[in-house]
Parts: C-alpha cells; structure tokens; sequence
C-alpha cells in the first residue's frame, strides 16, 4: 500500500512537473514583458529620469507635483467631461444599432459589416478623413450647412468650444459598432418565450424593452459599461492627428499629457508619476463598479 502511494505521489509529481514547464515560457514572457516594466516604471516615477544620466530619487514629489500643474489639472477635467458624454453615448448608439439589426431581414449581414467596420479601421484614416469633413472654411460638412441656410456653422475641431465634443462624437462612431456585436450577443440570449408571455398580457415595445430586454442585458451592459469607461481615459490617437491637444489645451487628456512630458519635454519620471496616477483612477473606478455589480445587474 506504502508503494502503491509513493508511485502515485511520484507520478503526481512529474505530471505537475510536465505542467509547470509547459507553464514556463508564457510565465517567463508575463514577468520580462509585463511585471517587470510595472516595478520599473514605479521606480522611475519617483525619480527625476530624463532619459540620459538624470536618475536622481525624489520620492512622491512627482505625484505632489501633478496638483500643482495646471496643464495637468484641465487635462484630468477634459478628461472626466470626455467620459461623462462618451461612455453613455457610445452604449446608446451601439444599444440602438442592436436593437435595429436583430430582427431578421434580407439586409443586415450587410448593415452590421457597414456598422462594425468603422472600428477595424485605421484611427489615423479615420482621423484624417474627418479632419477633412470638419474643416470649418472647406470641408463637406459645412458646406452642407450653409447650403440649407446656416451661414455661420459650428468650427468643429478648430474651436475650443466644440473641439472635444467633435472628437467625442467621432470616437463613438468609430467604436459603435464594435459594442454593438456584444449587444447582439446579449440579445440573442433573451429567451423568445419571455417576450411572448408579455404580448398575450398586452404589453407594448417600450414596456417589452423596459421590462425584458434592459433588464436581461444588464450583465452585457455592465461588461461594456467597463470596457468603455476604460478606453475613455485612453484616448490618445484620434487627439494626437485632428488637433494635437488643442485648440489651447481643449482637447488636452491625461494620456496625451504623459505623451508630451515623457516623449517632448523628456521628463520621464513625471510622465511616469501620471501614467500611475491614471492606472489608480481606473483601478479605483473599476473596482467600485464591481462592487456595485450585484445591485444592478441580473444573472440568470
């Protein structure tokens, strides 16, 4: 019996041994190419590294730093206003766009791949082309406008008070259709039956939607909820090609701000200090989110 045990034991052995090699290159890839540029950035965003010789140890000084920016505090703000409008627009445009496409009809394999290619489309086409259409003096758009009568059109992306809005407004087009395969997803889901116990009771479309399809998508739209808000405080290419930041600093968000102090005023260790002060925001957000979930969301 002691025999019979010590051979399994052995071979338990081998098998977990067999495991942990099969384990070992992703593990080694993980800590090179993940763990430890984590450990070495919070090194370095307490330091004052300019990327040469410059590696001095100042502690939290960086971090005490950002509060005193101001060009740091109007990018956390444009930043917060980005998310506020772009989060809840983006589900609603991909929410609608499901809603639409779910039904059966002859045309929608065509109509979801016209909806969904905008977001496997380059951001530096998407961005030049819409550079173009919103052109206050020469672009489409605006001549459009003026030729059904309104002779002074908004400036789009060359005037600080509509420059982010265009540049929210373009994103949510671009990723609509990405969040609308999730919705999609979602809404195949829904058991049909729920849906026909409501119309024999008399139930309309608004209260079909309000009381079987958002309820019995809220685990989607949690799912999509958090991706979103993510990617909100991400936002870098889109800024970077249509207004560079600007006008002034109206379209300046925290992500572009570490792009200029780390790669243009070569202050990496501060740019380091934002980097992680982005990271805890999201964290922080994400995790209350989590938190929360079991108050709003249903699970069947």
């Amino acid at each position: 019996m002691a025999k019979r045990r010590k051979k399994v034991s052995t071979a338990k052995k081998k098998e977990w041994a067999w495991g942990y090699l099969f384990v070992l290159p992703n593990l080694i890839g993980f800590c090179v190419f993940f763990v430890l540029p984590v450990i070495y950035g919070i090194i370095v965003s307490l330091t004052n590294y300019n990327g040469f010789k410059k590696f001095d140890f100042i502690g939290i000084q960086n971090y005490i730093n950002l509060f005193k920016d101001k060009f740091f505090v109007i990018a956390l703000k444009n930043n917060i206003y980005y998310s506020l409008v772009f989060v809840p627009l983006t589900i609603f445009l991909a929410l609608i766009l499901a809603l639409a496409l779910n039904r059966p009809k002859k045309l929608n394999g065509l109509f979801k791949t016209v909806f969904y290619f905008p977001s496997i489309t380059s951001i530096v086409a998407i961005g030049i082309v819409w550079a173009m259409i919103m052109n206050p003096g020469t672009g489409p758009l605006n001549m459009m406008l003026r030729a059904i009568g309104i002779s002074d059109p908004p400036k789009w992306i060359a005037s600080s008070d509509t420059a982010m809005i265009s540049i929210i407004i373009i994103m949510a087009w671009k990723n609509a259709g990405y969040y609308m395969i999730m919705f999609l997803g979602g809404l195949k889901t829904i058991p049909n039956h729920l849906y026909e116990a409501a119309k024999i009771d008399g139930a309309n479309g608004w209260q079909l939607f309000r009381f079987i399809t958002w309820p019995m998508l809220s685990a989607t739209t949690f799912m999509v909820f958090i991706l979103i808000f993510i990617s909100s405080f991400q936002v870098f290419d889109a800024i970077n090609i249509m207004t560079e930041g600007g006008p002034g600093k109206a379209t300046t968000v925290i992500v572009y701000r570490i792009f200029t102090e780390g790669f243009e005023s070569l202050k990496f260790g501060y740019a380091s200090a934002m980097a992680y002060f982005l990271f805890f925001i999201i964290l922080i957000i994400t995790l209350i989110q989590f938190w929360g979930q079991n108050k709003w969301v249903y699970y069947d």
